[in-house]
């Protein structure tokens, strides 16, 4: 379903997840205080415009209760970035996500009422540190500090085994919760026990880091 959506701060985050939106086909109004990168964003976006977010004239001239959800992605600036969350409450915005530098910063964020607070540095840190020694992880989402989901290319030694005899939940506590074959491009969801892995095989499973950790993959 189409949705629209605003993001405030056209850094490399903010402007990131701008055009993924937008390739998923939502609209979205992005805002930055910069004239030189809402012109440089313009062409690829629904709207762009010029506006101060930690302003009080600057979030009632966005009409953001008209949105499905706002990306408050504003960078370096700590102070700016909470005067923006507390505008946009004030507003009605109806679904905060903000970026957070830190803890302290995040941990305010959420005190003031954001609904969601991600921390992108943070976790690209994490995600590196992880498959720095292990090249076959494609991607790590870290559900709190104890459970992750992980995707990775089936290793060498699985190809060919059944999931019930690689037994990977009793022996590791780790759930395969899907299989993507032929480059992502068919997946099986809730796989079964009797279903094999093949060569090029995405394993997709959810467990405790410390049982993902003693699997090769990790």
């Amino acid at each position: 379903m189409r949705k629209q959506v605003m993001v405030i701060g056209v850094g490399r985050f903010g402007s990131s997840v701008a055009l993924n939106l937008v390739e998923l086909g939502h609209d979205v109004l992005v805002v930055d205080k910069n004239q030189d990168l809402i012109q440089q964003i313009s062409t690829e976006v629904t709207n762009a415009v010029v506006a101060n977010a930690a302003s009080e004239s600057g979030i009632q001239a966005l009409g953001v209760n008209n949105f499905d959800a706002i990306v408050l992605a504003i960078g370096n600036d700590e102070q700016a970035s909470i005067l923006a969350a507390i505008l946009l409450i004030e507003a009605g915005a109806s679904y905060i996500v903000a970026k957070a530098q830190n803890d302290l910063h995040g941990k305010v964020l959420n005190k003031i009422g954001v609904h969601r607070v991600i921390y992108p540095e943070r976790d690209m840190g994490h995600k590196i540190a992880h498959s720095l020694f292990a090249s076959n992880i494609i991607d790590l989402i870290e559900l709190s500090s104890d459970y992750s989901v992980v995707e990775v290319s089936a290793p060498q030694e699985m190809v060919g085994q059944t999931l019930k005899n690689l037994d990977l939940r009793a022996r590791f506590g780790v759930s395969v919760i899907a299989l993507r074959r032929n480059h992502g491009s068919k997946t099986n969801i809730s796989p079964a026990a009797d279903d094999r892995v093949m060569t090029g095989d995405i394993i997709v499973a959810i467990g405790e880091n410390k049982a993902l950790k003693k699997l090769e993959w990790i």
